[in-house]
């Protein structure tokens, strides 16, 4: 979890299934650390498209170098992971999370529970739209010598999943990932176990869209970027199939669903935020480095994020899609197919739009990371078309991952500050303005 700010922004408080969340981490990275001594192989592999159930059915520990990389940056140790990484000739202009990994690998892998981080037993590289992903384990392969298996994706530039496409990571499933999982688990997969942990998935995928969609209610019971990606822990990293990850998405829907009954709204670094000026959508990854700072721009100007896309990285389970155990494999394809980097522009706009319009937004942001690609190519054209499409005001913001460097305080407090300001100048203008028919006011 993330350390405490500058005493401005205070670190919210916990919820009882942060707590719950946070023992799973921690209970997680010990049998990691336990991994070489108990006989357990270790796969590191990505958030997006990544195939939990199928590693846990095979008894094997899964570890996601993103997480590592933010919670690098949360600590406050990713800036000098960072110049470790650039002293080994790494470009400035590479991935921060890249840098920040092999920084991290070069100064002793710890992980972000202070244990030291098993090597992998092999690369499980699930390719999902980012192209960054293909280098990082080119990278990583060089550290450890180990190997790779390649779960190519293709890629949806109309936003259609085709049947061909489905077939054809099917036919990689079967012929390559998993007898390559087979060998380094020294048994053949189980597929009634890899069934029955998809139908542990699905279970927790619907407690996790209700929590999500509870931002539809005034006050939003949560937020939906900054408290978001507490919620989405679980599932997208090394618990999805798990009992565990269904215990933490019911404890959390009660506590958001008894939030709605007390009319309360979500718990910020400015305490609990029940009165709501500002309802918002927001594009792109979070910065981890400042993270409570960044919160804090917006929780004490009472600026709730109703939905966000970088919630949705690991899956887009509130369109539907769910885990299922009747079709295993092709069940895997569809959900590495409908993650959100591997969407074309047209439908992450039509996606964007649909949040704007469902959680009754009030503005629109863009946060565009320096060094991430897969987020910020298109992103100015993604604010003039869903300004012009919804009538609702956009901001951008910039910032970047895990680099210290980039994070400049003052200046992206100025812009959400205008921003929100010009939310209160479109407001009083709709108020004031003689009732008429037309299009949304565009600002």
């Amino acid at each position: 979890m993330a350390d405490r700010p500058s005493k401005d922004a205070p670190a919210p408080n916990k919820d009882d299934s942060q707590k719950r969340q946070k023992d799973m981490i921690a209970d997680h990275f010990d049998k990691l650390s336990r991994s070489k001594a108990d006989g357990k192989k270790v796969v590191y592999t990505f958030v997006p498209g990544n195939l939990t159930e199928l590693l846990l059915a095979l008894d094997l520990l899964p570890v996601l170098p993103e997480i590592n990389a933010l919670q690098s940056g949360m600590r406050k140790k990713s800036g000098g992971y960072i110049a470790e990484a650039e002293k080994a000739g790494h470009s400035e202009d590479v991935c921060t999370y890249v840098k920040c990994d092999i920084g991290m690998i070069k100064s002793g892998n710890i992980g972000p529970t202070g244990q030291k981080l098993p090597e992998p037993d092999l690369l499980l590289l699930s390719y999902t739209g980012c192209f960054t992903f293909l280098k990082w384990f080119e990278l990583l392969q060089h550290e450890y010598n180990c190997p790779v298996v390649m779960l190519h994706v293709p890629y949806q530039p109309d936003g259609v999943a085709t049947p061909a496409m489905r077939e054809y990571i099917v036919e990689q499933l079967e012929n390559e990932v998993i007898p390559a999982l087979e060998k380094l688990a020294g048994k053949k997969l189980d597929y009634d176990e890899l069934s029955r942990r998809l139908a542990l998935s699905r279970i927790a995928e619907d407690d996790l869209v209700a929590v999500w969609e509870s931002a539809k209610h005034t006050p939003s019971p949560i937020d939906g970027y900054f408290g978001g990606v507490y919620y989405i822990g679980p599932i997208f990293s090394s618990f999805r199939g798990s009992q565990d990850a269904i215990d933490y998405y019911r404890l959390l829907r009660a506590e958001v669903e008894e939030r709605i009954r007390l009319g309360q709204g979500p718990t910020t670094p400015d305490g609990r935020m029940d009165e709501q000026k500002y309802r918002l959508v927001v594009e792109g990854p979070p910065n981890w480095t400042s993270f409570n700072d960044f919160w804090h721009m917006f929780s004490k100007e009472q600026a709730v994020v109703c939905a966000s896309t970088y919630t949705r990285v690991g899956g887009l389970y509130d369109q539907g899609f769910r885990h299922d155990p009747s079709q295993p494999l092709e069940s895997l394809a569809d959900y590495c197919l409908g993650c959100y980097t591997n969407l074309g522009l047209p439908s992450r706009i039509d996606l964007i739009e649909k949040y704007v319009r469902e959680y009754n937004a009030d503005g629109f942001l863009i946060n565009s990371v320096k060094s991430c690609n897969s987020f910020s190519a298109g992103q100015l054209l993604i604010l003039r078309e869903i300004e012009k499409r919804t009538g609702v005001p956009g901001g951008f913001i910039e910032s970047d991952l895990v680099d210290p460097r980039y994070f400049g305080k003052a200046n992206i407090e100025n812009r959400v500050q205008s921003f929100l300001q010009m939310l209160d100048a479109r407001k009083t203008r709709m108020i004031n303005a003689p009732m008429r028919s037309g299009p949304a006011v565009h600002v």
